[in-house]
Parts: structure tokens; sequence; C-alpha cells
């Protein structure tokens, strides 16, 4: 059983988050009723292994009633309150399912924001340990993020949010620049898709560049496409890369600082990218290119 409200009395524990919600679509794979209209209220749900004191009991069935109602088809987490247990944050929260039926839900990533929407935490749950959520209905949890799981040390105190992280279950995907999707040919689209959906998957938080194409131009200099691979829940801007290519030999062929003028690479997607290296920046003339790699130039001082 998790130690709900452990430091404060019932009248003292008041709602201090804000919800979230998505279609449940995005979470399961049950069919959606379009024709339903009418918000839902849920009811209170009690995980049927709990042997709940009646006295919190009637504190989650206040704060449930207090609760605005959902659209049809969504699933929403509803933040009551956060308390700091030594390194640990312990948050509450009520899983709400406004669908007709019960659902179970599987792993996911949750991440926990601040007011302004500023990730706090992040970590993956088993959901699957909530057991089965009636429908129509509110079941309180838990949520336990260990100190690793924190990326500030600040505790948000009001307005803050847990949400599911929806782009950690969709397939990461190709992300091209308006320029790319309007001059790029079709077949290409679809040959640089199918690379991305190819590639192994990016690790959380990961971000790495990776070389598709490297050739001399008729002018002597070296033209590199790369794909950024960006395995973060958020959008990460670019703005100047210091680069260098080596060659089959792992040789140092090239350098060059590039200007990127904000390059945004969406949340769990592959960007393609051009660089050109000028060939007075060329340290061979007749580099090796049948294996060859790219990366940032490291900083040794």
């Amino acid at each position: 059983m998790f130690p709900f409200f452990k430091k404060k009395s019932a009248d003292q524990v008041k709602k201090t988050g804000v919800d979230s919600s998505v279609a449940s679509g995005e979470l399961l794979n049950e069919s959606q009723d379009h024709s339903l209209t009418e918000e839902v209220m849920t009811e209170l749900s009690i995980h049927p292994d709990w042997n709940l004191p009646k006295e919190k009991e009637y504190v989650f069935r206040f704060l449930n009633n207090d609760l605005q109602p959902l659209k049809p088809n969504q699933i929403s987490l509803a933040g009551v309150e956060i308390e700091k247990e030594g390194e640990a944050l312990n948050v509450t929260a009520f899983v709400r399912n406004s669908l007709s039926q019960a659902i179970s839900l599987e792993k996911i990533e949750l991440l926990l924001f601040d007011a302004d929407k500023n990730i706090v935490a992040r970590k993956e749950f088993d959901l699957s340990l909530l057991g089965k959520i009636p429908g129509r209905s509110s079941r309180p949890w838990m949520f336990i993020f260990e100190k690793d799981a924190l990326l500030v040390r600040e505790v948000p105190s009001e307005g803050w949010s847990l949400a599911f992280n929806i782009s950690s279950m969709q397939p990461h995907r190709l992300d091209l620049d308006k320029t790319w999707d309007e001059q790029l040919p079709q077949i290409e689209k679809e040959k640089l898709a199918t690379l991305v959906s190819n590639l192994p998957e990016l690790k959380s938080k990961e971000f790495n560049i990776m070389g598709v194409q490297a050739k001399l131009t008729d002018n002597g200099d070296l033209s590199t496409t790369v794909l950024f691979r960006n395995g973060n829940p958020k959008s990460i801007q670019l703005h100047q890369l210091p680069l260098e290519v080596l060659d089959a030999e792992q040789e140092v062929i090239a350098q060059g600082a590039f200007k990127l003028n904000e390059l945004e690479v969406q949340a769990n997607t592959s960007k393609p990218w051009t660089f050109i290296f000028q060939k007075e920046l060329l340290k061979k003339e007749d580099p090796d290119l049948s294996k060859w790699l790219v990366r940032p130039v490291q900083n040794t001082h």
C-alpha cells in the first residue's frame, strides 16, 4: 500500500496539480465510439487489493467528486499532490477512464511538468499494476520518481501536471524540413523513411548524428548528408555545429563549423541535413569514402 498523504491530515489535502488527457486511441487498441458527445463524470474506483482506511477513502472520494468531467474516449491523469520523500518525489494522481468499458494499461513513460511546462522528471512505469480500470472511473495511484528520474531539484508546488509520453509509444519517424519536403522527389522521401524505420532504436534521451551519404562534387567540395536522430520527448534546436569527417582509414579528412539558424529536430524523429565542406577545408586530395564517419568536433581544452 502506498503511503498516501503521509505528512498531512485529511482536511489538509488539496489538489495542487492540473489534468492532462489523451484520446484513448493513442494509448489503446480500443475502437472509439465517435457518436458519444456527452461529458463523462468518473466514479471513484479503489484497487481491489487495497485495504484503504476509511479516512483516506473519504479524501479520495471528495477529491474525485471535484474533478472536471472528461470528454468521451479519453484517458486522463489528474494530478493531486507531490510529496518529497528523501531524494524521491511521490506523485499522487487519478488515472481516469471515460470509456464505457474497462481498460488495462501497459508500460509507458510518464512526464512530470511544472506550471511552465518544463520537464521535472521522467520515468517508465508499468501501469498494468493498476489492474483493470472500470469504465467511467478514476483510480488513485502513487507514482514514485526516484533521484535518477529527476531532471531538476526544485519541487513544483502548484499547476504541475503528469502526462503520458505518447511519443515514446509511437515509432520513430522521418522529419523533413519544409525545403526538403518541397524539393525532394517522392521516391527519395520513401527511401529516407525506410532507412529511418530500419535503424536501431534510440535509447531514451539519446541524440546522435549518423552519416548517410558522402561524395566529392565536381568542383572538389565534400558533400555530406547526415541524419540528426532525436530520441528525446522534446524537440531539440541546433544553432551552431562544428563537424569533422573521417574516411575509411579513420583519418580526419575535413573539419568545419556550420551555423544552423535554430534548426529544429522534433521529438522522436530523424531529420536529414546536408553539409558542404569546401575544398579548402579538405585535408586529403583523394579520400577513401567507401566507409566514413561524421561527428561533432571534440573540444580538447
